[in-house]
């Protein structure tokens, strides 16, 4: 039986794992340190281990994946998304090592990996583009001139990447030179590549996406529109599909995406991204990969889009013309991150003490969280996708209302709530809403939504004290054996409760006592930056340390204005929540 293997976490590799299953595939998982008892190891067939937690040592590890690949006589290897999903090198690299990657070609990764690329392909192509250029912004005085040629806002963006990292936004001459420092910090950190581009902020546009689907014959389909306008920190947390746009920008997006796609010979699932402003549609980018809000589309056309990716990597014919694509019904996803909305949706890792699943017809979780399922800093937020389907949007709100009344998660802040609140708020119950709509509501309502987060759960009401369960007498263990898992029957295993236990060293964390003066970081996480010394006089304000947790970058301030006695943490080093990063006196 040929396998494929999964070269990433989380949800979407119990999702891809759960399709390949049904293809008759069997499933090889890969794992960090941290990751040994994580929900993909358990589903797949066989779980090798890659390293330790570090991104860079276990799921960036290209050698390693491949390695592991041959290991376990792999065929196929998926990506998923983030990570290496859009890595025109890995893919290169899986391919010449004599696996099927199960993704567009690397050229077309490569042309729409860059955006400065994509932009002057879209253009020759004839393909509408944000007001910008298509060169690299390198100091003050090209962020000057680009401020001076677009108008301002202006956004600041990675040439590398996506998702909402490294880009900035200045709305005013004064804020361009910090916007371009840590637009290009940002850019560095998570893409490796520091050049950036600018172009015009459209301030409230929608956020439209046409998902693609293509095989390697020439034949490229669209499979519908989704709004993912409801954002945060330029990153979606509501998407659905169909959205509310007219119908000649539905058919300009769909005829201008088909021919974009031609253009680049694509040949997988993927995803074209627009902004949409009255009846102008500018082209934003494309992922060439699955998408986190690939559910709503399958929901309302019926289609497995990791089926066609897997087909369409075997080399198989796409078995449908555009007609046979019919779309019923609408569809919904939430995205519950373990994040605290009431303070600016700053990622909060822990442990999900109480994980109980809401159910019923038309409605659907990807998830790979569990009791005592732990969060860490070192990957993003995501806990799990609430997706609902229902004939009309009225009733899919409704049954998203009841769904989410029906989600417990407890040990960790979610965004759970704030999904509720937003299914009563008016700019979303009529499907007005643009990409500024959920932060302005976020911060309306920060006040409310702290009230709730303090219990740690969306149903204060049913708050409870975690405990931990003792389990009953188990009959398998895992055991790692050369870095592969396999889970062992043992005969007579002691109980829990009479199994004698080692003592637990106690381990002594020496840290500056936090007080009135001090900077504190609010998250565990690494430290990027230390932009001050001692000595140096800051104000109120003013960023003092950038703190990584969560794939998120976060901007430290002080607190008041003063002088700087002493710098605590230093690039590099990872520090606690609440633990002193400067103080000042």
């Amino acid at each position: 039986m040929e396998k494929l293997l999964v070269a990433n976490r989380g949800e979407i590799a119990v999702r891809v794992m759960r399709t390949a299953r049904e293809m008759g595939l069997q499933t090889v998982a890969v794992y960090s340190e941290i990751d040994r008892d994580a929900m993909h190891v358990r589903v797949a067939d066989e779980a090798y281990l890659l390293g330790p937690a570090s991104p860079s040592q276990s799921y960036l590890n290209v050698e390693r994946i491949l390695e592991i690949a041959g290991r376990s006589s792999a065929r196929y290897i998926h990506p998923g998304y983030g990570f290496l999903a859009e890595n025109a090198s890995f893919a290169r690299a899986v391919s010449e090592a004599g696996f099927t990657w199960v993704g567009p070609h690397p050229d077309a990764i490569d042309a729409m990996g860059d955006k400065m690329r994509a932009r002057q392909a879209m253009i020759a192509t004839g393909v509408p583009v944000v007001p910008g250029g298509t060169g690299e912004i390198r100091d003050l005085e090209s962020a000057e001139a680009a401020a001076k040629q677009y108008g301002l806002p202006l956004a600041l963006k990675a040439s590398g990447g996506g998702g909402g990292k490294g880009l900035k936004v200045a709305y005013t001459v004064d804020e361009l030179g910090a916007a371009l420092s840590t637009a290009k910090r940002e850019a560095e950190a998570y893409f490796k590549n520091g050049a950036i581009y600018a172009e015009r902020y459209l301030e409230n546009p929608k956020h439209i996406e046409l998902q693609i689907l293509a095989d390697k014959h020439g034949t490229v389909l669209h499979v519908g529109e989704r709004d993912c306008s409801l954002q945060r920190r330029h990153q979606k947390l509501w998407e659905e599909t169909p959205p509310a746009i007219s119908s000649r920008v539905r058919e300009g997006i769909r005829e201008a995406g088909i021919r974009a796609a031609k253009a680049i010979g694509y040949d997988s699932a993927g995803t074209i991204e627009w902004l949409v402003s009255g009846d102008e549609f500018f082209f934003l980018e494309m992922n060439t990969r699955i998408q986190v809000e690939h559910t709503v589309t399958e929901m309302v056309s019926g289609l497995d889009l990791v089926r066609e990716q897997i087909r369409s990597a075997a080399g198989e014919r796409l078995a449908y013309d555009q007609d046979a694509i019919v779309f019923h019904g609408h569809s919904i996803e939430g995205r519950i991150n373990a994040e605290d909305p009431a303070n600016d949706f700053r990622p909060a890792p822990g442990t999900v003490t109480t994980y109980r699943e809401p159910g019923g017809l038309g409605v659907r979780i990807d998830s790979a969280a569990f009791p005592g399922f732990a969060i860490g800093s070192e990957y993003d937020s995501m806990i799990a996708k609430l997706v609902v389907w229902a004939p009309d949007r009225s009733q899919a709100l409704a049954r998203f209302r009841r769904a989410l009344d029906e989600y417990v998660i407890e040990g960790v802040p979610t965004t759970l709530r704030l999904l509720r609140q937003l299914c009563d708020h008016p700019p979303v119950t009529d499907a007005t809403y643009t990409t500024s709509t959920l932060e302005q509501f976020a911060a309306s309502n920060a006040a409310a939504t702290s009230g709730v987060m303090v219990s740690l759960s969306n149903h204060p009401e049913r708050r409870t004290e975690a405990r931990p369960v003792e389990g009953e007498r188990s009959q398998e263990i895992s055991v790692e054996v050369n870095g592969k898992l396999y889970h062992v029957r043992v005969i007579d295993l002691p109980s829990r409760k009479t199994a004698a236990r080692k003592p637990r060293r106690a381990v002594r964390s020496e840290r500056a006592a936090a007080g009135g003066n001090d900077v504190v970081s609010p998250m565990h996480g690494a430290v990027v930056e230390m932009p001050v010394a001692e000595g140096a006089t800051v104000t109120e304000g003013q960023v003092v340390a950038v703190v990584e947790a969560m794939k998120m970058m976060n901007e430290i301030r002080a607190h008041k204005s003063g002088k700087v006695s002493k710098v605590h943490a230093q690039p590099g080093e990872t520090v606690e929540s609440n633990s002193p990063l400067v103080t000042i006196d």
